[in-house]
């Protein structure tokens, strides 16, 4: 979700018993919010300026902190709220699933005629209810090291990963951290300086740890290097490479029901190995071992779009969960969409979400085509003043020009590199290539914090330009929605897909990575060499194997119609098809035409 459009979700979502989770990226947009929700709940706020020490993780703390206290105080409101049609009480128990044991707790307290019975299950339900956690998210590969007012390196605890970390860990949430984007191993050794991530005596850990993951065996590599440290992974959440929103991080060709099928034929195996080490680890730091592995939930996100969706995936995987974010930008009771870029989404359509080059981290990225930060920055290049002042600097990463890392779409990057450009004697088109992809790069860790300062009045000195990463799904709901409609759908209560067709989540996905193939083939025909060659093959071999997976699958979801399992079919073939054209038509990309066909 960005930045800046979850940044203050738990307040609006956590009194409802709904999870969510906010991004620690952008200590700056944080430290804004936190100014703006001490005044507007009549707190004491004292700023920590970027003079102080450690004031990264300081701010994050306070942060959350001040959630903590906000959501504590606004779900004890809906808690006491009285039983009667229209309530903030009635709503969180009418959101509900249908399957939900105090859903039914409730039905029966509703059906009840004997008013003295009823005031004592209106009182079990209140002891009953729980607010939603207050999750966080680093992005493992937003690790930049930091300097002092002097311009020293300083030590590697205060990068902005480590620094993070260390917010979060000296709060007093008792929640989980996501971290997504892969490994960082100096980030996961320092977790283990902080006693929150640890069990207690009970067997209960105040701040668990979840990872988002793309495939089963990088899975195991992470898992078990923390329980090496004694550290437990409570959830493991696989995520879509290519069928989400935000960063992608393509697998090589692997497809998310293959992914989810090895899991669930590898969870106890997984579970059984990890427990081990971790007692292990645990003994040898003369803590407390535990007899039986604590909690490990499974669970997807990414494309997931309609509630026979949700419901197969739980069958079918045995999932403890699913996750939902991109339908999401169109409910204002929980994400910060400004009025401009909300009516764009709504008007959205497939072709207007796009695999974009925009991130400064070389990383593809989704993106909503002509959204305000894309048409502010092409506007920069029409004036002959490409790139961004850089305020906030959390993606530099780029090394080309200078010793001090600098942002790709920075106006100084790109200045440095269009006249190494201009020196080099290119050709028109040759030229126009090279330009295009240096002025492509957008500040989007600024850009994605816009939204919340917009919709909350958030004054600011400098024009505001939101850009926003919606995954595809988004194409396929067109109107703005109420918090309840939103969880309505998903348990399938109501409908809010447009008429536009929705293929299954597991045939877009698809789509999108013979498509992302073809665009590789393609952008490397004139730098073919072994290793793209077996890159190339293996991806295809991978896509291969998916759907014969799936052709064997379709008819096995009994959760869709005889018609619309037949059209999935007819679309897995077509995907094929495809696919082996593909191959046909750059068969050196692939080996051997022999390949072809196999």
């Amino acid at each position: 979700m960005g930045t800046g459009f979850s940044i203050d979700t738990p307040i609006k979502v956590a009194k409802y018993g709904i999870h969510s989770v906010i991004s620690l990226v952008d200590d700056t947009l944080i430290e804004q919010m936190r100014q703006f929700y001490c005044g507007k709940y009549q707190q004491p706020y004292t700023p920590i300026t970027k003079n102080e020490k450690d004031y990264r993780a300081r701010r994050i703390t306070a942060y959350l902190d001040l959630l903590q206290g906000i959501v504590e105080k606004e779900f004890e409101k809906v808690k006491s709220s009285p039983f009667e049609p229209g309530s903030e009480i009635t709503k969180y128990f009418e959101m509900l699933p249908e399957d939900s044991v105090l859903k039914a707790a409730y039905q029966h307290m509703i059906s009840c005629n004997d008013q003295k019975l009823k005031i004592s299950l209106q009182k079990n339900l209140r002891e009953s209810m729980q607010p939603g956690d207050i999750n966080v998210n680093i992005m493992t590969k937003l690790d930049r090291d930091n300097y002092d007012t002097k311009d020293n390196l300083l030590p590697p605890e205060f990068s902005d990963a480590l620094a993070a970390l260390r917010g979060y860990a000296q709060s007093r949430l008792k929640s989980a951290i996501v971290f997504s984007a892969g490994f960082n191993r100096r980030l996961y050794a320092y977790i283990e300086h902080f006693k929150d991530f640890y069990a207690d005596a009970k067997g209960e850990i105040k701040k668990k740890i979840i990872l988002k993951v793309s495939d089963f065996r990088s899975t195991l590599i992470q898992g078990k290097f923390l329980a090496k440290k004694g550290l437990w992974v409570s959830e493991y959440r696989i995520e879509s490479g290519l069928n989400c929103g935000g960063h992608l991080f393509a697998t090589d060709g692997f497809l998310m029901g293959p992914i989810m099928e090895e899991f669930r034929a590898k969870r106890q195996q997984l579970v059984e190995e990890l427990h081990k080490i971790c007692n292990e680890a645990l003994k040898l730091k003369n803590r407390l071992t535990f007899n039986h592995p604590h909690e490990v939930k499974i669970t997807a996100q990414g494309g997931i779009g309609t509630s026979k969706e949700n419901e197969f995936l739980h069958r079918q995987y045995q999932l403890d969960g699913t996750g939902w974010a991109t339908p999401f930008l169109l409910c204002p009771e929980a994400a910060n969409v400004d009025a401009i870029t909300l009516e764009k989404l709504c008007k959205a359509g497939e072709k207007d979400i796009y695999v974009s080059d925009v991130s400064p981290l070389g990383i593809p990225f989704s993106n909503l085509r002509d959204s305000l930060s894309d048409s502010e920055k092409e506007m920069k290049v029409m004036r002959g003043r490409p790139g961004s002042s850089c305020p906030k600097s959390y993606l530099v990463s780029n090394t080309e020009f200078t010793q001090k890392p600098i942002c790709s779409a920075s106006r100084q990057y790109q200045k440095l590199k269009i006249d190494q450009l201009n020196s080099q004697n290119l050709d028109e088109g040759e030229y126009k290539r090279r330009f295009d992809m240096v002025v492509a790069k957008a500040c989007i860790c600024h850009d994605l914090g816009e939204a919340a300062l917009i919709k909350n009045e958030i004054p600011s000195n400098v024009p505001r330009f939101t850009a926003i990463c919606p995954g595809p799904n988004i194409a396929y709901f067109s109107r703005v929605v109420t918090l309840k409609e939103m969880v309505d759908h998903i348990y399938g209560r109501i409908n809010l897909l447009n008429d536009t067709y929705r293929p299954h989540m597991f045939i877009k996905e698809l789509r999108m990575y013979v498509d992302y193939l073809k665009k590789d083939v393609r952008k490397s025909l004139d730098s073919i060499n072994e290793q793209k060659v077996r890159y190339f093959s293996e991806f295809k071999n991978n896509l291969l194997e998916g759907i014969e997976y799936y052709r064997e699958l379709f008819p096995q979801i009994i959760e869709e119609t005889v018609e619309f399992r037949t059209k999935m079919l007819n679309e897995l073939e077509e995907c094929r098809t495809n696919l082996l054209r593909l191959c046909e038509d750059h068969a050196h990309a692939f080996n051997s035409p022999a390949l072809v066909g196999a």
